[in-house]
């Protein structure tokens, strides 16, 4: 009742909004409602370019709100979903990329945006990193940053263990389980301090690499088979059973996410999977920590008998613009969008978020960001994550089976079977 009421008031206030919005004239003002995930390094700029905006454009209000990255899907769904959706908003794309084919957010207005046309804002950004917002050659998302995930390591729970992570850091998943057998605590079955968890709520990013090590695949080349690869989807199934409470109890989707432990060095968690940003996020928590020396950063593992080298996916945050206001709203949505990203140095310095410009990448700030070539090495060896109209309703059936083995006791096997079974009549749907 009380999830009913909630999402009642959502849509409520959105529609309020969106109404209101329409009745601007194309002479009038300009309100925008501006969603975004919640960063406190990001909040303070990005607070900063919208007043200036709205500085040098008097016309124009600007209403900024945050919400949490696990909350924002859900909230824009529901808003869109009563033709009331926020004027600009972000979210992965792996979430965001049924707003593009279902005509829900408009392209870039390139000249608004600093650009001269889709070619020079496409060249203007590291190859690649555009693809999955083009669509009949239009570009209908700038990036807030690409992101890929390496694992974090404070040196001080490993020494505490005896363990010197210089030297005995993980190199491959095997290794992971045992060195974070000896680096666990527990009170009874309940663990205290974890050697390493994954981030179970982003499985297309962070677990379907492991199934493509190991020779598998979520869906095929052609887009028309799922879940290839019995033997892959098995083996890796069962390492994550044998991780779980009912194995060797090192971790589970029950607790806390590691990296928002990590920052504060309570000795309750040794490693983490993040991307770069997550040092400004350290900095911002404890300097201490930050300034110590004592957290380092190391690749993605691998299998140890892996047939393919592939580290953590990667995937992109996209300012998208909603089509369904005014040319006016929308000229004046990506102006503001383009504004903000024109400060891409500053959201590297003080986020440690990479927006994908060539300038950018090449820039000496970005090379001497700490562990930066640890992403970048990785970066070389990663897939896009799965881009899809049904990406959110593929990364909900493979959490299933994942948390399914892990939690519920169910075979590896049949989690395997009910995986591919579903996942085939899904695609089978588009």
């Amino acid at each position: 009742m009380k999830r009913a009421l909630l999402i009642f008031t959502l849509v409520l206030t959105a529609f309020t909004l969106f109404a209101n919005g329409q009745d601007e004239s194309a002479d009038g003002p300009v309100t925008l409602e501006f969603w975004t995930h919640e960063d406190p390094n990001r909040d303070a700029i990005e607070t900063r370019y919208v007043e200036e905006f709205m500085a040098s454009h008097p016309d124009v209000t600007v209403n900024r709100v945050t919400h949490s990255s696990k909350k924002i899907f859900e909230l824009v769904l529901t808003a869109f979903a009563a033709n009331a959706g926020p004027d600009i908003f972000n979210m992965q794309i792996e979430q965001a990329y049924s707003y593009i084919v279902n005509e829900r957010v408009a392209p870039v207005d390139y000249l608004a945006a600093g650009f001269a046309d889709a070619s020079d804002m496409i060249n203007q950004y590291v190859d690649g990193s555009l693809d999955s917002v083009i669509k009949d050659g239009d570009v209908y998302g700038m990036p807030l940053e690409l992101n890929n995930w390496a694992v974090y390591v404070n040196k001080r729970v490993f020494a505490d263990a005896g363990l010197d992570a210089e030297k005995d850091y993980p190199k491959t998943w095997e290794e992971m389980a045992d060195i974070s057998e000896k680096l666990v605590l527990r009170d009874g079955q309940i663990i205290t301090r974890r050697g390493f968890d994954f981030r179970y709520p982003y499985y297309l990013i962070s677990m379907i690499p492991m199934v493509e090590q190991l020779g598998g695949q979520l869906v095929s080349d052609d887009g028309k088979t799922a879940i290839l690869g019995d033997d892959a989807w098995i083996k890796f199934l069962t390492y994550m059973q044998e991780w779980g409470p009912n194995g060797r109890n090192l971790g589970s989707p029950t607790y806390k996410n590691g990296r928002k432990l990590f920052n504060m060095d309570n000795n309750d968690m040794a490693m983490c999977l993040s991307g770069l940003y997550q040092g400004a996020r350290i900095r911002s928590d404890n300097q201490e920590f930050y300034d110590s020396g004592d957290w380092m950063i190391i690749p993605y593992p691998t299998f140890e008998n892996a047939v393919n080298d592939v580290a953590s996916n990667f995937y992109g945050q996209y300012y998208m613009v909603n089509a369904q206001n005014s040319a006016k709203d929308i000229k004046t949505a990506w102006a503001l969008t383009g504004y903000m990203m024109g400060h891409e140095e500053e959201y590297l310095e003080a986020v440690n978020i990479v927006p994908p410009t060539k300038k950018l990448m090449n820039s000496e700030t970005f090379k001497n960001m700490p562990y930066s070539n640890v992403f970048v090495d990785d970066l070389a060896r990663a897939n896009v994550v799965y881009t899809a109209e049904n990406g959110a309703k593929m990364e909900e059936l493979v959490k299933e089976a994942v948390e399914s083995v892990m939690l519920s006791g169910i075979s590896p096997v049949q989690a395997h079977a009910t995986l591919k079974a579903k996942a085939q009549e899904l695609l089978d749907e588009m």
